[in-house]
């Protein structure tokens, strides 16, 4: 299509010669401009996937991705039966029955904090990776018997705990008595200390057997909902209608996480795709520098065009000379762009703590994002979709210029030299 040609020529004007540095200047402004517009998008992009990757696989790793519950907020009583059926189900990975309460918890050393307790099987709690996997210190093999309950790294901080220490769990539904309603208060002692890496689950949740939730609780024989996982949670609609099929005549409603966080996610994606057409505006405006910067390259390049017509070439071999030239400007812009985005998101988190111990500052702090480390995931194909947008938006930038310098009338440009 381009000739040796048009392409010496194409990088003859794209070097500055004496006198010509500024048009050169302009053309360097306007490839960083790109290159820092299709880096942006590429890391933003990647790091809102990375939140909703995280926040998803954190919030259902502990709470499954379908919860039964029993019908108007009352407790199951057939639970094993239940998760016995939901088991047989395709689909369906586990069924665990359990038991949780909002309580009040003390230290040994002071300080008070509101917390969760959840109860839960030794064999279902080793099912869920979320805690099994995440067990910084004790042993889950210890939560054994009504009297050993592990916890989270933040709340363990936030009470000064250790494994082998004491929590005190209070909750405020007492028995009732003739001097009136006494809070239940039990010494637990801690025997391990997870971190699932969200801040909002490592400083709430204390997770004990389930027979010793149901006696504090006094709910023997009795759970408050069946946690179910299953093999696709993008498919968990239909996994959803089978158990409503299952349990049909059951007092129990089913809801599956889509339900559940429906108005979280959305905001995510509603300020995912924000971002995407906010940061487009970045590559945008780099094209119209490239428009600049080619129109003035074709003004300083009048009486060359009108020389090469002279000497025989044709409006197509201008048009296409400087589209060549404004091309490699999109080209090698949107490639710098791309190499340097995909770095970046694969050392994010080093270079965050880099940041962070230069500044002495907390860059990413979980008590408000949650999450403990900055997540980046880059999905390739809406990489691809970025990198074809900044070459196509740079192509485009490059044809009026292109266009002008074809209609250069040699005649007119030499008289007026």
């Amino acid at each position: 299509m381009f000739n040796a040609f048009e392409r010496a020529v194409a990088g003859r004007y794209l070097r500055a010669r004496k006198g010509e540095r500024f048009v050169s200047v302009i053309a360097i402004f306007s490839l960083v401009g790109i290159a820092l517009g299709v880096a942006t998008l590429i890391i933003v992009m990647s790091v809102m996937n990375g939140f909703r990757t995280e926040l998803l696989s954190r919030i259902l790793g502990l709470n499954g991705h379908l919860g039964i519950y029993g019908a108007g907020g009352t407790q199951i009583v057939e639970y094993d039966q239940m998760a016995g059926s939901v088991r047989g189900i395709p689909g369906v990975l586990t069924a665990a029955p359990v038991f949780q309460g909002e309580v009040l918890l003390t230290g040994e050393h002071g300080g008070a904090v509101g917390g969760v307790i959840r109860g839960m099987t030794l064999a279902d709690l080793k099912a869920m990776p979320a805690v099994s996997g995440h067990l910084v210190q004790g042993s889950l093999d210890n939560l054994t018997g009504d009297n050993a309950v592990i916890v989270g790294t933040g709340l363990a901080r936030s009470l000064n705990l250790q494994v082998g220490g004491n929590v005190t769990v209070v909750s405020p539904q007492g028995n009732a008595t003739v001097i009136g309603t006494i809070p239940r208060i039990r010494a637990y002692k801690v025997v391990g200390i997870f971190n699932v890496g969200m801040q909002e689950y490592d400083s709430t949740f204390v997770f004990m057997p389930l027979a010793a939730a149901q006696t504090f609780f006094s709910a023997d024989g009795r759970a408050t909902q069946i946690e179910v996982m299953v093999k696709n949670p993008d498919q968990v609609g239909a996994v959803n209608q089978r158990i409503s099929q299952v349990l049909a005549g059951r007092p129990v409603q089913v809801i599956d996480w889509q339900q559940s966080n429906d108005s979280f996610f959305a905001a995510v994606t509603v300020e995912r795709n924000v971002m995407f057409l906010i940061l487009t505006l970045i590559i945008v405006v780099a094209a119209f520098n490239v428009i600049s910067s080619m129109i003035m390259m074709v003004k300083d390049k009048t009486r060359d065009i009108a020389v090469l017509r002279t000497l025989g070439a044709g409006r197509g071999a201008i048009m296409r000379i400087f589209l060549m030239a404004g091309a490699s400007i999109g080209v090698t812009g949107t490639a710098i762009g791309f190499l340097l985005g995909v770095v970046f998101c694969a050392n994010i988190e080093n270079i965050r703590q880099f940041l962070q111990n230069i500044s002495g500052t907390t860059l990413f702090d979980p008590t408000v994002y949650f999450l403990e480390q900055l997540p980046a995931v880059l999905d390739w194909q809406e990489v691809l979709e970025v990198v074809v947008m900044a070459l196509v938006l740079s192509l485009l930038a490059t044809l009026y210029p292109s266009w002008r310098a074809a209609r250069t009338d040699p005649v007119e440009a030499l008289r007026h030299e």
